[in-house]
């Protein structure tokens, strides 16, 4: 893509090559302190007026931990890019890009509240999902599936459920939309069942001597 190929030119050894697969670009800002010049630069001079979104890996176990996607759009030459770049456990934090582009606002509030980056210069930076004062943030790797108990007298709390409060269970292929809809994963048999199907596991160990399995419910004989 061109305007990759300027943003490379423009910013040297700062952008990475830029990686083309099944025709979108990405580019790599090795420095997170500047990534407010770089996409003020894709915005004013390369036609890239439109944010789509913004979003955080959490790459547990590795060094730096997380990454931030930062996916673009130009209505005039429309073409994508995606900007990447990453942001260490220890630091936790990285400038703010609502002075390129004001719908960053929600975006960078949203990865505040699940992944616990904080964006230095956001007008407002508060949690939009979970209530201020709740300790954990849901979507990093080390929250458990369930969920964690947390109790803010007056205010909120919460207790361990499945499907409630972290990141869910998907299985890919599936005969049906059914199978491939987020599940819970059940340690002992690394079976995969619906929340009814928990509710319902007394019933279903009595029905057909165990409570786990996939299909349909069917009397012992």
């Amino acid at each position: 893509m061109e305007q990759a190929q300027q943003l490379k030119a423009k910013f040297g050894e700062l952008i990475s090559e830029p990686m083309e697969f099944r025709g979108e670009t990405t580019l790599k800002v090795l420095d997170a302190e500047r990534i407010v010049e770089v996409c003020e630069f894709a915005k004013r001079s390369l036609g890239f007026d439109y944010l789509l979104d913004i979003c955080s890996i959490d790459n547990y176990g590795d060094d730096p931990r997380f990454t931030v996607v930062y996916h673009l759009y130009g209505l005039g030459h429309r073409q994508h890019l995606r900007l990447k770049t990453d942001v260490s456990e220890e630091k936790s934090e990285l400038p703010t890009i609502t002075t390129v582009w004001r719908t960053a606002d929600w975006h960078e509030r949203e990865i505040y509240d699940m992944m616990g980056l904080r964006f230095r210069g956001h007008p407002d930076l508060r949690r939009i999902l979970m209530w201020e004062g709740y300790p954990y943030f849901p979507l990093r790797k080390d929250f458990p599936l369930a969920g964690k108990p947390s109790d803010m007298p007056e205010v909120a709390f919460s207790k361990p459920a499945p499907l409630e409060g972290g990141p869910f269970v998907t299985i890919a292929g599936g005969k049906d939309r059914i199978a491939r809809e987020p599940r819970v994963r059940i340690p002992e048999t690394d079976a995969i069942e619906t929340n009814a199907r928990l509710e319902r596991r007394k019933e279903i160990q009595e029905a057909h001597g165990r409570s786990h399995g996939p299909g349909p419910i069917e009397p012992k004989k």
